[in-house]
């Protein structure tokens, strides 16, 4: 504990971040002034956006809102960007911004709904083959039209709950006993080991391919992932030409991932291939029917509510009725109306998951500001646009997929989209080719990134998740298994980019 107020200080300072973490951060809030003095705003201008990627690739040590939020509005304090710059930005992008607080939002209302789903999916299908395509390509359709951190977060609470049940009767309880600790092995039974052990090695190839569907869906609408509906704005997009553009790209890629699904399964290969074992099934069974059984009249009603109000949610996207995050506080109204969902705090709880990542984006558009102000991408934009014109669209998606793979999908997104818009207004491109970049930007961010969990938002909630620590889901193991995946969307969505396109 800390005995000074100045120890105090330093201890609550990014609160349980590593001490070299800390320091790091206070040497590049000390070295940005001096940077900005010595050596001018555009070298202080490239050094920020190094330390942002940083605080984005460390975000397993500490939130980025909160070191990178320092570090812009340290680069406004020293004039780096102005605040009129910064809320420009925000008023460009406020779309993107109202489909992160309501769409997500309105999604979490419809959990009830995609678990029951993703159950039947996981009891009824005995070929793990099978079942890891259909969790895939389910997650896959999901996303497509939800959000990929919602699919995300109710693949976990399924995978969560069926680990659950299983390590109690491991230890010796019933599946109804409340107080059980399942981070702890001291009470599991020696009989049940093995079988535990092939059980978490199942349910991390699982969740694995339910990630990587997410990323499969997400990338072919404006509403699979936040930069898609930032990209579409800016162009010019609605839900269908939207779909109609990237599907030259998405549909080769959602092939080419859901066979490497099927491949992997078959192969045993990177971790995957565990079967589940016969004791394990029986017990899920039993449970799922018990849990059927239980559900009580308004219950099913619930269900009902919450299947019509993604029936309005479809329709709205596809024919784009209003504004996406309109469309989110649609669904919201409707569900917790019919559903009895009336108190306060149970409506705020929606918006938990949503607003830390809302204010991480406005964050994002404060660097993009100081990259506006400083022009710190024209010179990389201008050799791009300088090759000839059949080369940029694949030069654009190398670029996105690289970087996207050690920072975070939507910054770099929003970074280029922007810059290349500026080149349409000063007429250095043509719409007709500044569409074909955008796409090139859209799936180079979307595809490449899964590489890592610090590129895709839903990889690293996974990873930081209940899940993780269960089934032994580390950083490491979540690259090695992602890499076969990686290599075949990269090279596919290159392909495409550069041939079909």
């Amino acid at each position: 504990m800390p005995k000074t107020v100045l120890s105090g200080f330093t201890h609550n300072f990014l609160g349980n971040a590593p001490t070299w973490y800390k320091q790091v951060i206070i040497l590049f809030l000390i070295a940005n002034p001096l940077i900005v003095w010595t050596l001018g705003p555009v070298v202080a201008g490239w050094v920020l956006v190094g330390e942002f990627i940083f605080t984005l690739a460390m975000a397993l040590k500490c939130y980025p809102l909160l070191p990178g939020g320092l570090l812009a509005i340290e680069a406004l304090l020293i004039g780096m960007t102005t605040a009129d710059a910064v809320y420009h930005e925000l008023l460009v992008n406020f779309p993107v911004i109202l489909l992160l607080m309501f769409m997500v939002a309105g999604i979490y209302f419809m959990k009830e709904l995609l678990l029951v789903t993703f159950t039947q999916i996981l009891v009824g299908v005995r070929s793990k083959s099978a079942l890891s395509l259909l969790f895939c390509a389910a997650a896959a359709l999901l996303s497509a039209f939800l959000d990929a951190l919602t699919v995300t977060a109710v693949i976990i609470s399924v995978a969560v709950g069926f680990y659950s049940v299983y390590h109690k009767v491991a230890s010796g309880k019933g599946y109804q006993h409340t107080d059980h600790n399942a981070n702890s092995d001291e009470q599991v039974i020696e009989l049940h080991r093995e079988d535990l052990d092939r059980f978490r090695a199942f349910l991390r190839s699982l969740l694995m391919h339910g990630a990587i569907g997410t990323a499969l869906g997400g990338v072919a609408t404006m509403v699979g992932e936040p930069q898609n509906l930032l990209i579409a704005k800016v162009v010019g997009w609605d839900f269908v030409s939207f779909f109609l553009h990237m599907a030259p790209v998405s549909l080769p890629v959602l092939a080419a991932g859901l066979t490497t699904c099927w491949l992997l399964e078959k192969l045993r290969w990177f971790g995957y291939g565990a079967r589940l074992p016969k004791p394990v099934r029986r017990v899920l069974e039993e449970f799922a029917d018990n849990e059927r059984t239980r559900r009580t009249k308004a219950d099913q009603a619930a269900l009902w509510v919450q299947a019509m109000a993604a029936l309005v949610l479809v329709i709205g996207l596809a024919f784009h009725l209003a504004e996406v995050g309109l469309i989110g506080l649609l669904v919201i109204i409707l569900i917790t109306s019919f559903t009895g969902i009336t108190d306060e705090h149970q409506i705020g709880k929606a918006f938990q998951e949503s607003l830390p990542f809302t204010s991480l984006l406005v964050v994002f558009f404060a660097i993009v500001a100081v990259i506006h102000e400083q022009h710190l991408f024209k010179p990389i934009i201008d050799f791009v646009l300088s090759l000839p014109q059949d080369q940029q669209p694949g030069m654009f998606f190398i670029a996105n997929g690289l970087l996207s793979m050690i920072s975070d999908n939507v910054f770099v997104a929003t970074v280029y989209i922007s810059e290349i818009k500026q080149a349409l207004d000063a007429g250095s491109i043509d719409y007709e080719h500044f569409q074909e970049l955008a796409i090139a930007i859209n799936t180079g961010t979307n595809l490449p990134s899964v590489a890592t969990p610090n590129g895709q938002a839903a990889f690293l909630f996974l990873l930081t998740s209940a899940i993780a620590p269960l089934v032994r889901l580390s950083y490491g193991r979540m690259v090695i298994m992602a890499f076969p995946y990686t290599i075949v969307m990269g090279s596919v969505g290159l392909f495409s980019v550069t041939n079909l396109v």
